[in-house]
């Protein structure tokens, strides 16, 4: 039998997603947002409220690139969620990483992250059952320590991804099946 709970952020685990920006001053700026998905395969949703000086930021400069964090860097992942661009000018450079400048955006990418997706920003959806953020995918790459046969290394990559119950970032590992395959034995 279930028993109830404290309602929370009950779908989880949660992914950590670093979003970069630059600031009006051209200083990068990263945010980690467990609130975002695909919608669909070039369309990214981030479940942000216009308050955050990223949304801010990516309104203002049509662009922002999505990184998925990793175990390697949980402490700069958990940084830039636990301190605001806006009360620390530094927080970037406090963090030890570096950037480069996207190509197609105007925003950093992460030298550290394994994974960069590039995105132009659509619009901005801010009624009672609006997203948030919405963008389109310009551009994914991945290093290739995290890639097999030119597709993500699910292991190798060491992702996390946040538990709102406690509070604890966790390695996503161990494929455990096979999807659209392992159902059809129940046909």
């Amino acid at each position: 039998m279930k028993k109830q709970i404290k309602t929370t952020e009950a779908i989880f685990p949660m992914p950590v997603l670093l979003i970069s920006t630059f600031n009006e001053d051209g200083t990068v700026d990263v945010m980690n947002a467990a609130w975002g998905t695909m919608l669909e395969r070039d369309m990214v949703a981030l479940n942000l409220t216009e308050t955050h000086k990223t949304v801010q930021n990516i309104k203002a400069r049509k662009g922002f690139v999505v990184h998925i964090a990793d175990a390697k860097h949980v402490t700069e992942a958990d940084w830039f969620g636990i301190v605001s661009g806006s009360d620390e000018p530094d927080k970037f450079a406090k963090s030890g990483m570096t950037f480069e400048r996207s190509q197609l955006v105007d925003a950093p990418i992460i030298n550290e992250f394994p994974i960069a997706i590039e995105c132009e920003f659509i619009e901005y959806q801010s009624d009672a059952t609006g997203i948030g953020v919405i963008g389109k995918v310009l551009r994914t790459s991945a290093e290739q320590s995290v890639l097999k046969d030119d597709k993500v290394d699910i292991n190798a990559l060491e992702a996390i991804a946040f538990d709102p119950y406690t509070h604890g970032y966790y390695k996503v590992a161990e494929r455990v099946g096979d999807a659209f395959k392992d159902g059809l034995k129940l046909k």
